[in-house]
């Protein structure tokens, strides 16, 4: 534990900043698996999963959550898998 008052508060700054992100990465996750399940069983609201998924994965990106490529490469591979 710092003992510096700014270091301390950079501690839990950083701590409140970790779960947030944690929060919005397994929410994306669980999306896309959704997404993924919707399409492989053809659920008749596959589309809208797939759609949603990708707007999970858009503003991850923005906050700075994934990596533009990483989300370029999962948005193409929910893509080819709902064309399939």
């Amino acid at each position: 534990m710092p003992n510096i008052k700014s270091a301390n508060k950079r501690v839990r700054i950083i701590a409140a900043k970790t779960a947030r992100n944690q929060a919005l990465r397994s929410a994306l996750r669980t999306q896309i698996k959704k997404a993924l399940v919707a399409v492989e069983t053809n659920a008749e609201d596959k589309d809208l999963q797939v759609r949603t998924a990708i707007k999970k994965i858009d503003q991850a990106v923005a906050k700075g959550i994934l990596h533009k490529d990483n989300a370029a490469r999962e948005k193409s591979a929910l893509a080819k898998k709902l064309g399939a």
